[in-house]
């Protein structure tokens, strides 16, 4: 009986642990855009990028030894992983930098990107045969007008959606929409077979290089090293691309890539209440309606439709 009961706890601790793991994601992902408010002042965009990947492989490797972790099995998994990095970490998270260091503000940034549920839906059934039910659908669209209310609500009165940057920082932050959402339905068709934590070194390692040739060409790499710049960096490295991108990774292996995204919808509320407790940016009443629009879009969207009862 014991033992029946320790089975049970076991089993609950898991569901409970499965149930966890898109808030926690959630949680950790909206940091993304709080660390590069913070951190950017001090170093340009690339050459921030490429010094968190570079201590991040430099973690993660011995790791991956010491836990006697396979690497991917053949060539061509190694390629389709490189692939996925570049898109889900270099061009995402370059382009939205890049945007940002370009005069983007960051809650616009999180708006452009938030579109990554619709986009990845909509390509999720021609590509990878997912179909939605209408409640789905349903699920999107209101965690798209929730995160449009949301960021709508921290503008001042007057202040227009595209002023204060040029075409540039539009185009990087829409490469970085288009990055993460082709990124994830491309890891989702190739990648299921990745062991996720070798994996996620060969991901940095290639979009590593990719960013580190753009700092190269595009930059002047002087970073200033300050208190704030370096504990930026170690929350950035520790707890955006290592705990959160492996909690990423395996969201997607277990669940269809469009539900998964929706989980995006959740990220620029937190990010707004969090830029609210940090900056002290307004929050307004619209903006609270919002964030409970997304969150009912989301749980429309994770939902399994009900079955209907065939009739005979």
């Amino acid at each position: 009986m014991r033992m029946v009961s320790s089975l049970v706890s076991k089993r609950d601790a898991a569901a409970w642990g499965l149930l966890a793991m898109p808030v926690v994601f959630v949680l950790l992902w909206s940091t993304g855009f709080i660390g590069a408010k913070f951190g950017l002042p001090y170093a340009e965009p690339f050459t921030f990028l490429f010094i968190r990947f570079v201590l991040t492989v430099t973690l993660l490797t011995p790791l991956v030894w010491m836990l006697k972790i396979a690497w991917p099995s053949s060539p061509v998994l190694w390629t389709h992983i490189a692939v996925s990095g570049l898109l889900v970490h270099g061009t995402y998270l370059g382009g939205v930098f890049y945007g940002i260091s370009l005069g983007m503000p960051a809650g616009l940034a999180a708006l452009l990107v938030g579109l990554q549920p619709l986009l990845t839906a909509a390509c999720a059934g021609p590509l990878l045969g997912e179909r939605l039910a209408m409640q789905q659908w349903l699920g999107l669209v209101l965690g798209l007008v929730g995160i449009s209310a949301v960021l709508g609500s921290q503008f001042e009165p007057g202040q227009t959606l595209f002023s204060g940057f040029g075409i540039g920082a539009l185009l990087s932050v829409m490469a970085a929409l288009l990055g993460i959402s082709l990124g994830t339905l491309y890891q989702k068709r190739f990648c299921t077979q990745m062991p996720l934590l070798s994996g996620a070194v060969i991901q940095y390692l290639a979009a590593g290089g990719v960013l580190g040739i753009g700092a190269l060409l595009f930059e002047t790499r002087e970073v200033n090293w300050t208190i704030t710049f370096v504990l930026t960096l170690s929350w950035l490295v520790l707890i955006l691309s290592i705990a959160a991108i492996l909690l990423l990774m395996a969201l997607i292996k277990r669940g269809e890539a469009s539900r998964v995204a929706s989980l995006f919808y959740l990220v620029p509320p937190v990010t707004a209440l969090q830029a609210w407790w940090l900056f002290g940016e307004r929050l307004s009443w619209l903006g609270l309606g919002g964030m409970f629009v997304a969150i009912a879009g989301v749980v429309l969207t994770v939902r399994k439709p009900a079955v209907k009862a065939s009739t005979t």
